[in-house]
């Protein structure tokens, strides 16, 4: 078993100067610290080099180990960073998650810190995966006390496969930070789709007739919450899930897929018990 802090020996660290730190925070439309590593590198450590003063003590070290949370899970090491508190962040810095001055997202005064990139283990990141463990919510740790198993070195960065249209699921907010692969794919392909809130407990059958295919027709969703139905457009906000019941054929028309549509509708009962209107 290969260990994350045995990783870090073989480097030339002390686990000791080292603190893990795993970005997992959701903002605005979707986006992740994932999605800042993965497309906006400057971004992401504009964002990570800012810090409530509430998390001082635990961030106190030499060096970061950082980590990103792709939505389809796991835990990517994004790379070490020599890391020194230098004084406050001003109150009109923007953070980049959330598009907002950083001074209004919480009640503690924010820190700036100094990173710069470690060259050590670089080639490492983006291809190494660990198992963070059940304590997600501990999102700085120490490497010193935490024996994270390494559980996955691939040969070059890589997203998740497609996981097929009958497997696939997601929410509004997350489409935009979707692999392009998938995105694709899903652009592809037209058919019936169906929308559930489960806070609200609603259904919604649509279909994706456009040249886009479903994620063309689901990004009117993340723009405007409605995509323009009656239904939906009465219903309270929400980040529907979206989820595919059945890919016409190539040679299907509008019409085709409009039937389909509507079959659905009486399968699901969802005039009755749904959101749909027509």
């Amino acid at each position: 078993m290969l260990l994350f802090t045995d990783l870090l020996a073989k480097a030339g660290f002390s686990p000791a100067d080292v603190r893990l730190l795993r970005h997992q925070t959701k903002g605005p439309n979707g986006r992740t610290p994932y999605l800042l590593w993965r497309d906006q590198k400057p971004a992401f450590e504009d964002y990570q080099c800012v810090q409530s003063t509430h998390n001082r003590t635990s961030l106190a070290a030499p060096i970061w180990a950082s980590f990103v949370a792709p939505p389809t899970g796991g835990t990517l090491f994004a790379g070490l960073y020599s890391a020194k508190r230098i004084g406050h962040a001003g109150e009109h810095w923007i953070d980049p998650l959330h598009g907002v001055p950083g001074s209004t997202l919480t009640s503690h005064a924010l820190d700036r810190y100094e990173t710069e990139p470690i060259p050590d283990l670089a080639d490492y990141a983006g291809r190494l995966w660990i198992d963070w463990g059940s304590g997600t919510r501990s999102w700085v740790q120490r490497a010193d006390r935490q024996n994270k198993t390494i559980c996955e070195l691939t040969r070059a960065f890589r997203e998740d496969a497609f996981p097929g249209y009958t497997h696939f699921l997601a929410r509004i907010s997350e489409l935009q930070g979707l692999p392009a692969t998938w995105v694709t794919a899903l652009s592809a392909a037209r058919g019936v789709y169906l929308l559930t809130s489960s806070r609200t407990k609603e259904q919604y059958v649509g279909s994706a007739t456009g040249a886009n295919g479903f994620f063309g027709r689901w990004l009117n969703y993340a723009q405007d919450g409605h995509g323009g139905n009656l239904g939906l457009r009465s219903s309270e906000p929400s980040d529907y899930q979206v989820s595919i019941l059945e890919v016409s054929g190539s040679a299907a028309t509008q019409d085709d897929i409009v039937a389909i549509e509507q079959l659905w509708k009486r399968k699901l009962q969802s005039r009755k018990m749904g959101l749909n209107r027509n």
